[in-house]
């Protein structure tokens, strides 16, 4: 499963029954947690996501609302005797912080925590089927977004095909990567006429708090699943700018300009009591779009 699961969607204040923000991203075996608002334990506990399959956490920027919950998840991992290591991705200020409240309150964690300080564009984590790169987006102090990408899968054989060709198995994984075949009198059996494409591998990307910003279509394009955040409706596209967020509307002009697969919107202003508008202003601009519930998992496709 490809899936992400919304633990909290609302911006600076927790109000109205929504919380800060929290994502949880399964990949396969894989769990990830993406920033790490108030409350974000409690969610953890009320949609039945263990605090043990999370092995990557990662912080988009420093506003306490993306991460004020991280000190007690971690002080809750040591408690609950956790050993496995934990890798922890954000902007260099977060380490002296986490020090400074395990210092003070004389904690040591019997797993290992690393600390991978987020500095730049590029990779973060890379394995056999996937890979997590960061990207910045403009907000008030850095920021950064995330890609999951599952990685491209080997070409399906046409085993027919294959056997009819007088191929043998040894050369199967070759065939898989692409390659030609040329038989011992020298006749070149081409790939496509016994392999397939197989699917195109799938991707999900987490547009952390920005302003409006046209260029992160080039980072974003094509997409299967874009999380924007949308902090205002549109009529507010002035103090949006302002507080260096974007409106319902302007999100889903970046999802349309950047042909992604479907869009969810979130970071909802406190100032709303309810957010059917957010749905709606959103689906003028694109129509894929579906409001990041709490407790709901969307699937990439």
């Amino acid at each position: 499963m490809f899936g992400i699961t919304i633990l909290g969607n609302n911006s600076a204040l927790p109000a109205h029954g929504r919380h800060p923000t929290a994502q949880v991203i399964t990949f396969s075996d894989q769990v990830f947690l993406i920033d790490c608002g108030e409350g974000t334990q409690m969610q953890l506990s009320a949609y039945k996501v263990k605090r043990s399959r999370i092995n990557h956490i990662f912080i988009s920027h420093m506003h306490g609302d993306h991460y004020f919950g991280l000190p007690g998840l971690i002080t809750s991992m040591g408690l609950l005797g956790r050993e496995m290591p934990l890798h922890l991705y954000a902007p260099p200020e977060l380490l002296p912080i986490l020090n400074l409240q395990f210092e003070a309150a004389n904690t040591t964690l019997p797993f290992t925590l690393h600390f991978h300080a987020i500095q730049s564009a590029g990779n973060l984590v890379e394995e056999k089927k996937f890979k997590v790169a960061c990207f910045p987006v403009k907000h008030r102090i850095p920021c950064w977004g995330f890609l999951f990408t599952e990685k491209k899968q080997p070409r399906k054989l046409v085993i027919e095909a294959v056997i009819a060709a007088g191929i043998p198995t040894a050369f199967y994984p070759q065939l898989q990567m692409g390659e030609n075949y040329t038989n011992k009198n020298g006749r070149v059996v081409e790939n496509e006429t016994v392999t397939v494409p197989a699917t195109p591998g799938r991707s999900y990307a987490f547009c952390a708090d920005t302003i409006f910003d046209p260029d992160l279509c080039t980072v974003v394009k094509g997409v299967n699943l874009l999380y924007h955040e949308a902090t205002y409706l549109h009529d507010l596209e002035e103090r949006a700018k302002a507080r260096f967020h974007t409106t319902a509307f302007q999100a889903g002009s970046i999802a349309k300009a950047a042909d992604v697969q479907r869009l969810i919107i979130g970071h909802f202003s406190s100032k709303y009591d309810h957010l059917d508008d957010f749905e709606t202003e959103a689906r003028t601009a694109f129509p894929s779009t579906d409001l990041a519930i709490e407790g709901v998992t969307y699937l990439v496709k």
